[in-house]
């Protein structure tokens, strides 16, 4: 069962529903709403994942791409950020209530998926079985309950599990104009502009000609009595603009104190809030969805309960990595104390003329892949870079590289079951020997890089002419073998599924 039809629910099912997994979705609310853009930012990997429930494809061809990020003080434009073109664009940015749609039309011809409207979550209670969800309507019986619902999330109390953190004062104004602008497809970040003197304006495109504006406002704001028309001017100048949705609001950084407890597992707003700077809200909810799907997955088909472990230990670092980087970006955008602030002039200022200060301007990290190195169902290999940002080397725990091979990309071949890439043909058979010890309800692929015309520089020092890649179902690499080893291979499969 899975309370809430937001994103993240919608994804978790249908998620499931590859793995022929049923699924009850419960939505609190009598039927689909939601107003205005809401999250804009989908990062390319998290494309993928919306590439496995079916929906990428019509995102990226309604989405505007982007690939180059601009930051400007005052009058200045202190830097731009490009990212390298690529068959998966490396952003687009289309809204939260589209994506919803889409996710809505693939559910609606899902047998699998049972989606009830109008059934909140008012109660549940476990056994050693499975769990009995309560609903106005009667009781639901299922193996497990996920609670997608949110930040004011019933099953997040139900389970009396804490939500710890702050949520910070200052205003922030979103306003969704349509307006034919002659500006690129890119991100705009103006820092004290002197439209906004002391505060920041972030501007972007989204499809159908409407721009995402976002103010930050003095205390006190109110857009009834603003002079909104004077501020969008600011913007588009003459050209006439509609208002199509514009919301105030405050940013909050919390995380559960645990993701799961027992049958009960939390993910999105319902585990974790974070300022939208650096898109880390939704694309993070996503990686939840797919990170407990597959293991919810695999434990009903007879892996250990442990696996499920592995998504608190996972999902919830990620989560405090994100708060973190988020938490630096708001003390940088807006300061808490004199210091904070005597600081963020300093820089800027310094930004100007000086190109070692525009490093140490934050306007928002994009967000990544959180790197699972330490989880427990990584077969480790050594350190690697921890700082956000720094450069992502294929090692064990991160995200396998894409690259191009025959009938399509790498990534395409992931998301079923887990996948060993081995060097050499001859180690296909062998390696699916290992593969079945799992069990027959434990989908294991092998392929030769050959075989699928991979380039082997795609994933770094570690493809030897004997190596071992393990690839988890959810695109993560769990294990690099420097060369073919029965016994390495088992136990690192054994350790990917918590045995």
């Amino acid at each position: 069962m899975i309370a809430g039809a937001g994103p993240v629910g919608l994804a978790t099912a249908l998620l499931l529903a590859r793995w022929r997994v049923p699924t009850v979705l419960l939505e609190a609310a009598a039927q689909r709403a939601c107003p205005g853009s809401k999250a804009i930012c989908f990062q390319r990997d998290v494309l993928d994942i919306l590439d496995r429930v079916g929906v990428a494809g019509a995102m990226v061809a309604e989405g505007v791409t982007w690939t180059t990020g601009r930051t400007y003080f005052r009058e200045h434009e202190l830097y731009s950020v490009t990212f390298p073109e690529a068959e998966v664009p490396p952003w687009i940015n289309i809204s939260q209530a589209r994506v919803e749609e889409l996710l809505c039309a693939r559910v609606a011809a899902e047998p699998l998926i049972d989606l009830r409207h109008g059934s909140p979550v008012i109660g549940y209670r476990e056994d050693a079985e499975g769990v009995d969800v309560l609903t106005p309507d009667g009781p639901v019986r299922g193996s497990h309950l996920v609670g997608a619902d949110g930040p004011r999330s019933a099953v997040r109390r139900l389970a009396d599990i804490a939500f710890p953190g702050r949520s910070f004062e200052d205003l922030f104004l979103i306003c969704d104009i349509k307006a034919s602008l002659p500006f690129p497809k890119e991100r705009r970040f103006y820092f004290d502009p002197p439209w906004n003197p002391g505060r920041q304006v972030l501007v972007h495109q989204c499809p159908d000609s409407v721009w995402r504006i976002d103010w930050q406002v003095p205390p006190g704001f109110d857009p009834a009595t603003a002079d909104l028309d004077a501020m969008v001017r600011r913007i588009t100048g003459s050209r006439p603009y509609e208002i199509v949705w514009l919301t105030v609001y405050r940013f909050h950084s919390r995380v559960a104190t645990s993701l799961g407890r027992g049958r009960v597992f939390l993910a999105g707003d319902a585990a974790h809030l974070f300022a939208p700077f650096g898109a880390r809200g939704l694309n993070s909810g996503l990686q939840d969805a797919e990170n407990l799907a597959w293991k919810l997955a695999l434990v009903r088909r007879g892996a250990p309960d442990r696996l499920l472990d592995s998504y608190d230990a996972e999902r919830r670092a990620a989560a405090l990595v994100n708060l973190a980087v988020t938490a630096r970006t708001m003390e940088f955008l807006v300061p808490q104390s004199p210091p904070q602030w005597e600081w963020r002039r300093t820089v800027l200022e310094r930004a100007v003329a000086d190109p070692e200060a525009r490093k140490l301007i934050d306007s928002g990290k994009l967000a990544e892949p959180y790197w699972y190195v330490d989880s427990p169902l990584t077969t480790s290999t050594g350190p690697v870079p921890e700082e956000p940002g720094a450069a992502r080397p294929p090692v064990p725990g991160v995200i396998c590289p894409d690259a191009p091979v025959r009938g399509g990309r790498l990534r395409q071949r992931f998301g079923a079951g887990f996948v060993v890439l081995v060097a050499r043909p001859d180690r296909i058979a062998p390696a699916t020997a290992m593969g079945a010890e799992l069990g027959a309800d434990v989908p294991v692929e092998v392929l030769a890089r050959s075989e699928l015309g991979l380039d082997s520089a795609v994933l770094g020092e570690g493809a030897g002419p004997d190596s071992v890649h393990l690839v988890r179902p959810d695109g993560h690499l769990a294990a690099i073998l420097p060369s073919f080893s029965a016994e390495a291979l088992t136990t690192a499969l054994h350790r990917a599924v918590g045995r």
